[in-house]
């Protein structure tokens, strides 16, 4: 669908798995959603967000591997890996700065979203964007999410690593780049001991 964007904002998602679900149906996934589902902070909150694969401009899944797996294709979409040439070594589940791909071991494989391929290069929606009632899985054209207050974002920091991405990530409009560090979220077990 030429003029159509990716657009993930999690502030919309109400939880309702209706993406999971759609995921599933999509013939090249052979019957496994590859929609990340997960509870935001689960002991003190009911808040919820869906994730696809953000497709990155250089991804680093497919520079790790070591068999040559995984293509961005002429369209930018980053595919799950061929599986005549996947050793399921898991470097790529790894490697991911978003924690996008999965190893499903009774294929020996790595898939991840693909932006349902199979339906966007004929002119259609993905599965999940075609259900989630709050578009917190949105696909559609930039000056439609022109009109919601968030800003779309296409660069994600990683530390000092820049990734630039095909899908974007909804962001409150005063906000700057996003800014994400590993370091902010490991548990500390010695604040957790020094807390008893």
């Amino acid at each position: 669908m030429f003029g159509y964007e990716f657009y993930v904002d999690t502030t919309r998602c109400i939880g309702c798995q209706s993406c999971v679900k759609a995921c599933e149906e999509c013939e090249t996934h052979r019957g496994v959603s590859m929609i990340n589902f997960d509870y935001v902070d689960r002991p003190n909150t009911i808040a919820t967000a869906a994730f696809v694969c953000f497709h990155c401009d250089d991804p680093t899944c497919a520079q790790v591997c070591p068999a040559d797996a995984i293509k961005k294709d002429e369209d930018g979409v980053v595919h799950s890996s061929l599986k005549p040439r996947c050793i399921a070594c898991s470097n790529c589940v790894y490697a991911c700065p978003f924690g996008i791909p999965k190893l499903m071991p009774e294929m020996e494989q790595m898939m991840k979203c693909d932006m349902c391929y199979d339906r966007t290069s004929v002119g259609r929606r993905p599965m999940c964007a075609t259900v989630c009632p709050s578009q917190a899985l949105a696909y559609v054209r930039p000056e439609e999410i022109a009109r919601r207050r968030e800003k779309p974002q296409n660069v994600v920091w990683f530390g000092n690593q820049k990734v630039t991405t095909k899908v974007y990530l909804m962001s409150p409009a005063g906000a700057g780049d996003v800014v994400l560090d590993v370091a902010d979220y490991i548990w500390k077990g010695e604040a957790v001991e020094a807390a008893v």
